[in-house]
């Protein structure tokens, strides 16, 4: 019973991190629906994922940096 049960978790974890979402997908998918509000390009920046976050770096606008960063 141990090695059936021992057996599950193994492949069930295995199977798990490999259809998971990666960090990329979930970062890109949050940067293009907080500047466009739009399913659709979320679902196309999560299929770019980390093109899209450097994208979305290197374009940001000044109201979507930290507050930090920019000194008035």
């Amino acid at each position: 019973m141990r090695m059936i049960v021992a057996n599950i978790v193994a492949n069930g974890a295995q199977v798990a991190t490999q259809t998971g979402v990666g960090l990329g997908s979930i970062i890109a998918v949050v940067c293009s629906w907080e500047r466009n509000r739009s399913i659709f390009w979320a679902i196309i920046a999560g299929i770019l994922s980390w093109l899209y976050v450097i994208y979305f770096f290197c374009t940001r606008r000044r109201e979507e940096s930290p507050k930090d960063w920019y000194r008035d």
